[in-house]
């Protein structure tokens, strides 16, 4: 009978620690590795050789340390030769992006989605992508994997996507993932997320929420999404359909929602909303709803009046998120960035109103770090995953 793990399981999750360490925190002295990992000095230096051998890191003495004796060395994430692929399917854009080990975007790339473009046709595009920014890989470097991050993704669990309404409303035939991987011609497996799943991870690791472990990323752009860390770790779900928030009802008998309910939180925020409340075409989309914002800050009055009644009631939706999770942070992220920077004030008036005191008082509302990054350099962390529980293996 098996008492423990044998010394190569240990070794390995030893090395997965180390290289997931590098991998977040970037260049690391040797002391700084014994003292967090909890290892020896002779660990660590036979660690970072095998990780150095496999041109995962390399190790270097510091460039200057201002104090007497040897300096301790610094492992740093061989950021140039280890990559990912990261795709970001959002309502009228798509990006790619090479990202390298230790979280650099290295390259990418952008152009507007056509209207009306299926996920699935968005494909061959993001390819074309990739060739362009292959030309600039250097010899020698490792492609380790690839994350695809969709807005409004549905069933998560087995990789299928689409957005939930307009062209996307019907789920893609065959998962995403393997789809693109395909027409990539690459063996490595790609890993599809929901865009606010990723956009949370990502500020998790390397944003505004690094010393947070319990977060929600509020993001909106086919709809209203939420990506949720607990206890520093992502929320998915029985069946990966954690996160629509968006669907919360806030307003029974009110308007008619894509889903087929009425009066979801979605209803009360989202684009439309804001572009009827201030009297413009309601199927504007985002850019259409941007401009009410913009309208808004120039001084427009029936503008500034829409962005009020949103934040209101982003500021409802939020107060009953925040009593059900208790967050230490809430992100804004998509268009929901430029209506909680315009509307402040009304969203920090509900939440003070409606949520607990316990719950409300140590919250942080912020705006994301990582910018549009944030879904590029989470889908890449997607990527990452395999490599850095067994770097060795691959």
């Amino acid at each position: 009978m098996r008492t423990g793990p044998s010394q190569e399981e240990v070794r390995r999750q030893n090395l997965g620690a180390l290289l997931r360490y590098v991998h977040i925190h970037g260049p690391t002295s040797r002391a700084e590795l014994t003292s967090e990992l909890g290892l020896n000095r002779s660990t660590i230096g036979a660690l970072t050789a095998d990780l150095a051998a496999a041109r995962l890191v390399t190790e270097a003495a510091p460039r200057e340390t201002g104090r007497a004796g040897r300096p301790s060395l610094v492992v740093r994430p061989e950021s140039e030769l280890v990559y990912a692929y990261a795709f970001s399917i959002e309502v009228d854009q798509l990006r790619a992006a090479r990202v390298g080990l230790g979280g650099e975007v290295l390259d990418h790339r952008a152009d507007d989605r056509p209207a009306g473009l299926p996920a699935a046709e968005a494909v061959p595009l993001l390819a074309e992508f990739v060739k362009d920014l292959q030309q600039a890989v250097p010899d020698g470097a490792v492609y380790v994997g690839g994350g695809v991050s969709v807005s409004r993704m549905m069933r998560r669990a087995d990789g299928k996507a689409g957005l939930s309404g307009g062209a996307d409303a019907a789920a893609v035939g065959e998962p995403l993932g393997a789809v693109l991987a395909a027409e990539l011609g690459a063996e490595r497996p790609l890993v599809v997320g929901n865009a606010a799943d990723v956009a949370a991870l990502a500020e998790h690791a390397r944003g505004a929420a690094v010393s947070c472990d319990n977060v929600i990323y509020l993001h909106r752009d086919a709809g209203v999404d939420a990506g949720i860390i607990v206890g520093g770790r992502r929320l998915t779900g029985h069946a990966g359909q954690s996160g629509q928030v968006g669907h919360m009802v806030v307003l029974p008998g009110g308007r008619p929602c894509s889903c087929g309910s009425r009066g979801c939180w979605e209803t009360e925020i989202g684009d439309r909303a804001l572009l009827n409340a201030a009297g413009r075409d309601g199927d504007g989309g985002r850019g259409a709803a941007l401009a009410v914002v913009d309208a808004a800050s120039r001084g427009d009055a029936s503008a500034q009046a829409a962005v009020r009644q949103v934040g209101d009631w982003l500021g409802f939706g939020l107060a009953n998120l925040v009593n059900i999770f208790d967050p230490e942070m809430v992100i804004f992220g998509g268009t929901l960035r430029d209506v909680y920077l315009a509307a402040a004030a009304q969203v920090r008036s509900r939440l003070n109103s409606m949520a607990l005191t316990a719950a409300r008082e140590h919250v942080r509302l912020r705006t994301p770090q990582l910018g549009e990054d944030a879904a590029l350099i989470g889908a890449a962390e997607l990527a990452f995953e395999r490599l850095l529980a067994d770097p060795l293996s691959s």
